[in-house]
């Protein structure tokens, strides 16, 4: 068996898959295999990808059952249960390209993980326009990388994760809920069952910006900032209070800490502003800068 499963899901990304495929196909990390599976698309990614399937033979499989479009987390989530046999998975993103160590780097970083404990590997991008053009490193990963603050902001961009197996078996045990991403809720469950999250601060892929991204890459502080106020609180805390409640579901596989804060906030959640005031006195229940921890306390308490 491959050392890694690269879990691929696709939608209408025809024109983007021949610049990934080749990046994946000229890694310095050979052992591996592409698993992909195609969300519903409408245009020539499925011939894109079955031409690929043919070239590169027993390194590709697709990912028939369950067929339609069941969106980004739940896309992913299939594929991560599909590949629970495997000792490593790494995400990737279909317009993206992989830089040539991007998955040796990670593996190496998972290698002195005991076997035992939940692993995330995850690291920075380059970014690029359509035409690949740089425009610079995505920001640095300041941490801290566990939990409670993986409850306030996820740090552990898809595009670059790698999971261990004790990881994969872990999220694969769990039921993501829809408001979340398949990224975040690796994070979450690593860091809530005591694992561990391995932060490089290199950029491991050319991460393309333009109009078809689901996400896209965070823009500068100042910006972030504004358009959270523009926003208001309601579209964090529906994703904070859905994470929330779906870690208590599964909280047998939470470390004994995770449990207690998690108890905090959730009490914090049905209570009033003294019992939120109180929540965040949690130790880790921050951010990664002051700015964002403020705005993050500001929703917490009127969200």
């Amino acid at each position: 068996m491959p050392v890694c499963a690269i879990l691929l899901s696709t939608y209408n990304g025809a024109r983007f898959l021949d610049a990934l495929i080749a990046s994946l196909a000229a890694q310095s990390e050979t052992d591996w295999l592409l698993l992909w599976r195609d969300d519903g698309s409408t245009d020539e990614t499925v011939a894109v990808l079955e031409d690929w399937t043919q070239r590169l033979g027993p390194r590709c499989r697709r990912l028939t059952e369950p067929g339609g479009n069941l969106g980004v987390l739940r896309s992913f989530m299939t594929l991560l249960k599909g590949a629970q046999d495997f000792p490593h998975i790494a995400f990737a993103d279909q317009d993206d390209i992989w830089l040539p160590d991007k998955l040796a780097w990670g593996l190496a970083a998972l290698r002195d993980v005991p076997e035992a404990v939940p692993a995330l590997y995850c690291a920075r991008q380059v970014l690029v326009d359509e035409t690949l053009n740089r425009r610079g490193l995505s920001a640095p990963l300041l941490g801290p990388a566990a939990f409670p603050a993986s409850l306030t902001q996820n740090i552990a961009t898809g595009n670059t994760v790698i999971l261990n197996a004790a990881a994969i078996r872990l999220v694969a045990a769990t039921t993501a809920p829809p408001e979340t991403w398949h990224d975040w809720w690796c994070y979450l469950m690593v860091t809530a069952a005591g694992g561990r999250v391995l932060l490089d601060d290199r950029g491991v892929i050319l991460y393309r910006q333009h109009g078809g991204n689901a996400v896209g890459a965070a823009g500068p502080p100042l910006q972030r900032a504004i358009a959270a106020l523009r926003r208001g609180p309601g579209a964090f805390m529906t994703v904070f209070r859905a994470n929330i409640r779906a870690l208590q579901r599964d909280d047998r596989l939470l470390s004994p800490a995770a449990r207690r804060d998690l108890s905090v906030v959730t009490k914090a959640l049905s209570g009033g502003a003294a019992a939120r005031l109180r929540a965040l006195r949690l130790p880790g229940l921050r951010r990664e800068t002051l700015a964002q921890t403020a705005l993050f306390r500001l929703w917490f308490l009127i969200g």
